[in-house]
């Protein structure tokens, strides 16, 4: 005879702000409106010196067999696109290049890159080149994919708000810069100037499906470009850490309704945690000497965890700012870029009122703000205030090369209304931050990031 074992309930782990918990089954979260629970998806990446070597063969495993190749006119000068292609073909993979990528990407830029991608009938894409190659790269996906206007998808209320309705063609993002973290992460922004305003598109399907980081494809970056981009990661590292965390907001309706930006959180942390210390250790050095491996392996690395960090996390008042001060006027010649058009580059655009934003936020949560100072300057601080941090970056950011402030980027007082009335318009962003920020909050903000020294 044999003993009929009892039956027993299934049994839940639930991850929510105080820990874990056990429930039994039919139980539904806590009882709160409150979100109890978070995300973390990551691309897949592959990084070392030599990666990119094996482009043709991570191709070869996503199964495709016709790719659309998108990269800009320096990334093709630097010889690199053409090396990737021959990788690609020797896997018998067939390869048509794009490389008209636009540096710092508007929606007509995309829209070309689309018309290309959508007339192609392409089985999957590759990016090579910067974040704005990667996100012109996604777009292209998206549009070659469902269909529909570029606009439709753009961030409410700039746009439609439309979400892809299912997952993407293959997509293998490999980028020669340390920055952006494209590779890992959500977003695609783009400038619209008709509207004087940056922005973005924002869902999960757009996360590549692999990564390939190889720091010797940054080797021959202006030291510009890599301060923009090393200072872009410090950025999305410290925000990400600072956000307001994830289980102060509303729980949704449907899992469907749950935003890419979540808000601070266990796994988010670890990530932005170990970017800010390679932003801290290792900017300088890469900024210095563009043939040291090291510190351009470590920023590269940096840039991937940042991404996975803040595409879990989120950003907010810093990039909110970024957006106008990028988007309104189309005047400043960056050194070190291309000179075909001027514009902000992004990190720089970002990193000009983080000492302040970062003053501002300071109150909602001194020991993480003191946290993120002490990952930069590599030491315990021990007493530390809301000046802290904003000292250390303004010194990184001598150190690097960046503009002293806003007001080098082509603003004066006379801008504040118009770029606060642009910030605003960032709400997925600022509502992320840890400290509600008004209109005047933000006025402040921008006055005091005019000059940082």
């Amino acid at each position: 005879m044999f003993e009929v074992a009892a039956v027993r309930r299934p049994v839940y782990i639930v991850c929510g702000g105080r820990g874990l918990s056990v429930r039994g089954a039919g139980m539904q979260g806590n009882g709160s409106d409150r979100e109890t629970v978070f995300t973390m998806e990551a691309t897949p990446i592959k990084y070392g010196p030599g990666a990119a070597e094996e482009v043709g063969w991570e191709l070869k495993r996503l199964r495709v067999g016709r790719v659309m190749l998108v990269t800009d006119p320096g990334v093709v000068r630097a010889g690199i696109a053409g090396r990737v292609r021959e990788l690609i073909e020797a896997e018998g993979v067939e390869v048509e290049v794009w490389d008209k990528a636009r540096v710092e990407p508007t929606a007509d830029s995309f829209q070309e890159a689309a018309d290309f991608a959508v007339e192609g009938d392409f089985d999957g894409f590759v990016a090579v080149g910067g974040g704005s190659s990667i996100d012109t790269t996604k777009v292209c996906d998206l549009i070659a994919t469902h269909g529909g206007e570029i606009l439709d998808y753009v961030n409410s209320p700039i746009g439609g708000g439309k979400k892809p309705p299912g997952p993407l063609k293959p997509l293998l993002a490999v980028p020669t810069t340390a920055g952006t973290g494209a590779e890992a992460t959500t977003v695609a922004i783009l400038d619209i100037p008709e509207q004087r305003v940056k922005t973005g598109i924002s869902h999960q399907y757009l996360r590549p499906n692999r990564g390939v980081v190889d720091p010797l494809l940054t080797m021959s970056l202006p030291s510009e470009v890599t301060s923009s981009c090393g200072l872009d990661v410090v950025c999305h590292a410290a925000e990400s850490y600072l956000s307001k965390p994830y289980d102060t907001r509303q729980k949704p309706g449907s899992p469907d309704d749950r935003p890419p930006y979540q808000g601070a959180n266990p796994i988010a942390d670890m990530w932005s945690a170990k970017a800010l210390e390679y932003g801290g250790k290792y900017l300088r050095r890469a900024v210095e000497n563009g043939e040291d491996v090291e510190a351009r392996g470590a920023m590269m690395l940096g840039a991937s965890l940042a991404g996975v960090g803040f595409g879990s996390a989120g950003v907010h008042i810093p990039h909110a700012c970024a957006y106008p001060i990028a988007g309104l006027k189309h005047e400043y010649e960056p050194p070190g870029y291309p000179q075909d058009h001027p514009f902000v580059p992004h990190g720089w655009s970002v990193i000009v009122t983080a000492p302040a934003a970062f003053r501002f936020t300071y109150e909602s949560q001194p020991e993480r703000h003191r946290y993120v100072a002490e990952l930069l300057a590599g030491e315990k601080i021990e007493q530390a205030d809301e000046n802290t941090l904003p000292e250390i970056l303004i010194q990184l950011m001598k150190d690097a090369g960046a503009p002293s402030g806003v007001r080098e980027l082509g603003y004066g007082e006379d801008d504040i209304d118009d770029l606060v009335d642009g910030a605003m318009k960032q709400q997925r962003l600022l509502v992320l931050a840890p400290r509600e920020v008004t209109e005047d909050d933000l006025a402040d903000i921008l006055r005091e990031s005019m000059e940082n020294w």
